[in-house]
């Protein structure tokens, strides 16, 4: 029976980790579709968000489905609850991806973005892909200073957050509309990069059962 309960925690961190897969494509293509102006794309982003919500909810069932059955306790009953609010963050990057794709989508066939900020948003997108990949990989190996990582890896989609509003402060040319559309792409992208350092907490939580600084009574 053990044995099973823990195939099961095994295949929630495989789900888990497929999620990651699944958000970081959304949010290159989204990328794609803004910078290309191309509403296929756009479309495509938004409907395979389906599938995100669907690995979701096969997360929250299987762990819910383990509370009542195994009635874990300690790290293994930490693997569970945390498993549950990690889907929720990954399940928003892969929100937030459609609603850059959907800014795509309004525009096309023309660029929402003005020339001078398509390199940040660019950069932002890289560092987006870099956050969600640090994040499966440190999601498959419970690994606590990956996961302290992600934090520092933000740090840059937060600069580039700043960038982006210091262009939208100064000599600003393109309108009213643009200047909304770059505002809340901006934050479309911070906040993936936000959920992904709550899920980078919630696995130094799972290993170390508390949060803040790994290195408080844990050798490396």
């Amino acid at each position: 029976m053990r044995d099973a309960f823990h195939e099961d925690l095994d295949k929630i961190s495989d789900q888990l980790v497929d999620m990651t897969k699944l958000v970081g494509t959304a949010l290159e293509r989204a990328t794609a579709a803004l910078l290309k102006g191309d509403r296929t794309i756009a479309e495509s982003v938004i409907a395979a968000d389906d599938d995100i919500d669907a690995l979701r909810r096969e997360v929250d069932d299987l762990a819910v489905d383990l509370l009542a059955r195994q009635q874990p306790v300690a790290t293994d009953l930490r693997m569970v609850v945390t498993a549950m609010h990690m889907s929720s963050d990954i399940e928003r990057m892969g929100d937030l991806a459609r609603h850059i794709a959907k800014v795509a989508r309004m525009s096309a066939p023309n660029v929402a973005v003005p020339e001078n900020l398509r390199p940040i948003i660019a950069d932002m997108a890289r560092v987006g892909e870099k956050l969600v990949q640090a994040t499966g990989d440190a999601i498959g190996s419970k690994d606590v200073y990956a996961a302290v990582e992600i934090g520092r890896i933000d740090d840059e989609m937060d600069e580039l957050h700043k960038k982006v509003f210091t262009t939208l402060l100064g000599d600003w040319e393109h309108g009213m509309e643009a200047g909304v559309n770059a505002t809340l792409l901006s934050r479309y992208y911070e906040r993936y990069g936000d959920h992904a350092v709550a899920v980078a907490d919630r696995i130094v939580y799972l290993v170390t059962g508390r949060y803040g600084n790994p290195d408080e009574g844990l050798t490396r």
